[in-house]
């Protein structure tokens, strides 16, 4: 074996060690009666990459602390970069609500989606007191020039059962709810 291959090797077999103890969660499906069937105005949805805070962008598990911090457990991770996992969950979601055919960025059709809708969320991480937190803002603009629409969301769900997975199934409640008032209050 060549000499110089010794060092790489050894780095990567400390890198592969470091990634063994990391434990990865993903986001549940919401449950069909969360997703109750809501007609909307357009027929083809496009959802922007959704833009968070850096701690909940990152792919770590985000928990704020009983003194105001936000900690994020090392080695325990979303399945998906949050960003992405949650542009492509609210999608799903809306087009199981609609009925429409929605898909998240880039639009993968040759024709232009009818409507987008763009989310930025102010915070999204487990809260000291039980619940997970979801806030933000969502706009929506039609592709036709008609008036665009946009509304503030601030959802709290409880984190029920032992953490980090109770975690991952309140993120599925709580973009399931923001879903259902995008729906009803964006899309209509």
């Amino acid at each position: 074996m060549n000499r110089l291959m010794i060092p790489g090797l050894c780095a990567l077999s400390l890198l592969a060690a470091c990634g063994e103890a990391d434990r990865y969660y993903t986001v549940p499906d919401a449950p069909a009666e969360a997703l109750a069937a809501q007609p909307i105005r357009y027929g083809t949805v496009e959802v922007l990459d959704v833009t968070m805070p850096d701690y909940a962008a990152r792919q770590q598990i985000a928990v704020r602390q009983a003194d105001g911090s936000v900690k994020a457990e090392d080695g325990v991770l979303w399945s998906d970069l949050p960003s992405r996992g949650m542009s492509l969950e609210l999608a799903r979601n809306l087009a199981r609500i609609s009925g429409a055919q929605v898909a998240s960025s880039p639009w993968p059709f040759v024709d232009r989606a009818q409507a987008r809708l763009e989310v930025r969320v102010e915070q999204m991480l487990a809260e000291s007191d039980g619940t997970f937190r979801l806030t933000g803002q969502y706009f929506v603009a039609p592709d036709s020039g008609a008036r665009g629409r946009s509304g503030l969301f601030d959802i709290a769900v409880p984190v029920t059962g032992a953490a980090p997975a109770a975690i991952a199934a309140a993120r599925s409640a709580a973009v399931a709810q923001l879903a259902a008032q995008v729906a009803r209050q964006g899309l209509r």
